[in-house]
């Protein structure tokens, strides 16, 4: 008990640290600004004329940051300055800032926001949200002074404001010590190293375990260790890129290279989730197959992955060269008997895990050769008309998005100047800042930002009225807002919408001069954020019809497919398809990790008058997805293993496609039923079809998707599969007798044999729990109809020879679209 407050009270400790840190941080890049636009030179203060946006370029590139980060950001906003601002001086001189309109103003800046988000995704977002910024404030104000703007100076005003920012960015990650990313992925690399360390102990004493008490409540802190973990990989990954431009300038540093460290350890996390897994699937504690022999070995072996993880962190910065490997004087962890039973997989499972764990090393395949888009395709058709090519560049995502993004910032800009001429940007700019590349929660997004601009710009008002008498001192009072804002950034309540909205809120208002009363600037800055908001959720609805909660579906019903399709291809031993499991495994996890996004988004989604998004069933479907892809993981990992052993496995391939058997067909199967909006529809269109009795008879019980699929009755029980592995068992202990090995060699290959048992069983046992989720997800949709998988798989095989199809179209957020309205055109146009 004393060890856990402990260490919540480290974990706390090091939380307040970090926030402490990235505002400081924040705080001193700010102060660098102030100073420099408070108490600067005048010939200084009069190149800044914008300082506002000083601070937004300080906001967007330093707040959480690293060196790296901040470098890669400096590096961003040159880019967007030069992108931006000589373009801005040839239209402006041609154009002339006193013929600008609010009509032609808000068209010229839609424009140049449509060149700035055209490139492809390798600009980075930073230099275009700075482009935006900066496209916004040169155009907008320009058309407030009218003619007396200098179509030259005013946009070199505009990139010595933002030169001034990146300035500031640089100094505060270098003062008083520069904050590396290198630094931090190492002390996460360390803390990291004690959380796997911990975790192998608990993993060891569960098995271990005289009963089942003492060994859940191992189980149960591995499983609270193995989210901090998680959450410590994550963040290691994240400052990959960062490190890259820390040591992009002293290359020679090679201590100072941390990723192939955090890339070891992520290969050493793989078998100590599989030690996990294994743990939950035991039945009873202690195993059949502990002995003393084997108990006294496992210690030794726990005690040496404790003084590797020791080793490890004593020897960081480390490369590859310098990763401590395994040796001679390993424990070695062999069992002393054959499975007998489906009950002993776990624990030969967990040995394996072991095996795995102490000579970590993750097998390598070549990346899956990945087929050429329909896009490529297309432009390697000659024979492509100039209708579809127009059409699929209109459809081309980067197209769509420079579109949105075009549209956003030019009707914000639009409505802010019908609002206030001399204070439009406030509704551009915080659109133009903000600016999305990948799918949002829209609404949930924007009400974060709504409500962050309203904290900040409130606080603002409020430090200008205490500090009323010290202008000039009054920038004090943001060092406390800083801190807060750092922490309600990582809250579930704002995130990071609300938090950087509530910084940019209170700066804007306690950094400036010159805006009048600080009361009436705020009410104008909230309606223009508010008229903005609203302007890009519009936008966003009329190009994104499809709520996240259909687009889940959608992944789910291809999650299921490319699972299916990894399943099929499953061949154990070499040969051509040797990396078939590795490579589909990936895949998988690509999927899985995609279905994730959407689940997260239409979880925040709102409902409006569409049917409640059931989170806690596509909950549950991507939990059993995910431990399919762990599952994949592992028998890739044992087929390796027998791989090397040359090992001839032929008997097994009838035992193996018995278990493929009962996996693929069901997923083919259910793949489509997850698509079918309402089976009130389906049996319409099935008996129209009149496909249905000439194809499969529901009261016959034929069943056209395999024998070991759906099953009208329900079979495929436990009894069933205890045979079926049970007979795997027994033919893979003939191979083992039969191959001669010698003692630590046929330990080996049991283990690897042991572990392909589990992982396909563990395959069916996940397949009948998608199986279940996807009866409870199309009763929720369908509450006035009695669900029969067996008997809607039928029909939906039925509806296909009738050459018919159901409803697959996704929900329309409302009722027509841009895209609606432009098939529409096309349809009766004729093409």
């Amino acid at each position: 008990m004393l060890t856990s407050m402990l260490k919540h009270n480290h974990q706390s400790r090091t939380l307040w640290l970090s926030c402490l840190s990235a505002s400081f941080r924040t705080a001193l890049a700010c102060s660098i600004v102030a100073a420099a636009t408070l108490f600067g030179p005048s010939a200084l203060r009069r190149q800044v004329a914008f300082p506002a946006f000083s601070y937004v370029t300080v906001i967007l590139i330093v707040t959480g940051a690293s060196l790296g980060d901040t470098l890669r950001g400096c590096w961003d906003a040159i880019c967007a300055t030069v992108l931006t601002v000589i373009p801005a001086i040839i239209g402006l001189w041609a154009l002339g800032p006193s013929r600008l309109t609010t009509a032609l103003t808000s068209v010229v800046v839609g424009m140049a926001a449509f060149v700035v988000m055209l490139p492809d995704h390798k600009t980075h977002l930073v230099s275009k949200r700075i482009a935006l910024g900066q496209i916004v404030i040169i155009y907008v104000v320009a058309y407030d002074m009218g003619g007396q703007t200098d179509p030259v100076m005013h946009p070199v005003h505009v990139a010595a404001s933002t030169a001034i920012g990146v300035l500031a960015c640089v100094l505060a990650l270098l003062l008083p010590y520069p904050g590396l990313a290198t630094c931090q992925v190492k002390k996460k690399c360390k803390l990291y190293a004690d959380n796997a360390s911990e975790r192998v102990k608990l993993c060891v004493n569960a098995f271990c375990a005289e009963d089942n008490r003492s060994a859940h409540a191992f189980v149960s802190q591995v499983k609270s260790l193995a989210i901090n973990g998680n959450k410590l990989l994550n963040s290691i990954k994240s400052k990959k890129e960062s490190m890259k431009w820390e040591t992009l300038p002293i290359e020679f540093l090679k201590p100072y290279r941390m990723n192939k460290t955090a890339e070891k350890l992520q290969d050493m996390e793989i078998p100590i989730q599989g030690l996990q897994m294994a743990l939950c699937h035991f039945h009873s504690f202690p195993p059949q197959i502990l002995d003393q022999d084997l108990k006294d070995n496992l210690h030794k072996f726990q005690e040496h992955i404790t003084q590797t993880f020791d080793q490890l962190k004593s020897c960081m910065p480390l490369d590859s060269a310098t990763f401590p490997e395994t040796n001679h004087e390993n424990p070695i962890i062999s069992p002393h008997s054959f499975p007998q039973t489906h009950k002993d997989l776990s624990s030969f499972f967990f040995l394996f895990c072991s095996k795995l764990l102490q000579i970590r090393k993750t097998p390598h395949n070549p990346p899956p050769k990945i087929s050429p888009s329909s896009e490529e395709q297309n432009k390697m058709d000659p024979k492509l008309d100039l209708y579809e090519f127009i059409n699929t560049f209109l459809m081309h995502r980067r197209f769509m998005l420079a579109l949105k993004c075009s549209l956003s910032v030019g009707f914000a800009v639009l409505f802010g100047l019908i609002y206030s001429k001399e204070n439009g940007i406030w509704s551009g700019l915080p659109v133009a800042i903000s600016f999305a590349a990948s799918r949002e929660a829209i609404f949930r997004v924007s009400n974060l930002k709504a409500q962050g601009t309203v904290l900040g710009t409130v606080y603002g008002v409020l430090g200008c009225f205490v500090l009323e008498k010290y202008v000039k001192i009054r920038f004090l009072i943001l060092l406390p807002w800083f801190i807060f804002c750092s922490l309600i950034k990582g809250s579930r309540m704002y995130g990071p919408a609300g938090g950087v909205s509530a910084v940019i809120g209170a700066v804007l208002v306690l950094g400036r001069e010159n805006f009048g009363e600080p009361t009436e600037f705020a009410i104008i800055r909230i309606v223009e954020a508010f008229i903005g908001l609203s302007c890009s959720i519009v936008v966003e609805l009329m190009f994104r019809p499809t709520r996240a909660s259909t687009m889940a579906k959608l992944q789910l019903s291809k999650s299921l497919q490319v699972v299916h399709d990894c399943v099929y291809n499953i061949r154990l031993g070499g040969g051509k398809s040797q990396n078939c499991i590795g490579d589909g495994q990936r895949k998988v996890k690509a999927n899985v990790n995609e279905l994730r996004k959407f689940i997260t988004e239409a979880e925040m989604e709102p409902n409006f008058w569409f049917l409640p998004f059931h989170n806690v069933c596509y909950s549950k479907l991507l939990k059993s997805l995910s431990n399919m892809e762990g599952l994949l993981v592992f028998l890739h990992h044992a087929n390796e293993h027998l791989k090397q052993e040359n090992l001839s496995i032929k008997k097994l391939e009838n035992e193996v496609e018995i278990f493929k058997e009962m996996i693929h067909p069901t997923l083919k199967c259910l793949e489509k039923v997850v698509l079918v909006k309402s089976l009130n529809n389906l049996d319409n269109e099935v008996h129209k079809s009149g496909a249905f009795e000439t194809y499969g008879d529901v009261e016959l019980g034929k069943l056209p998707i395999g024998r070991k699929g759906l099953h009208k009755d329900g079979s495929n029980s436990e009894d069933e599969m205890e045979n079926i592995v049970n007979s795997y068992l027994k033919v893979s202990q003939d191979i083992v007798h039969g191959e001669g090995c010698e003692e630590v060699k046929g330990h080996e290959m049991v283990l690897s044999l042991s572990a392909v048992a589990f992982c396909l069983r563990g395959l069916v046992r996940e397949t009948r729990e998608i199986e279940k989720g996807v009866m409870e997800l199309l009763q929720w949709e369908n509450p006035s109809s009695h669900v029969n998988l067996y008997e809607i798989c039928c029909k939906i095989q039925a509806d296909w020879i009738g050459s018919r199809s159901y409803d697959l179209d996704p929900d329309p957020t409302i009722p027509f679209t841009i895209l609606q309205i432009y098939d529409l055109i096309a349809i009766r146009l004729g093409f």
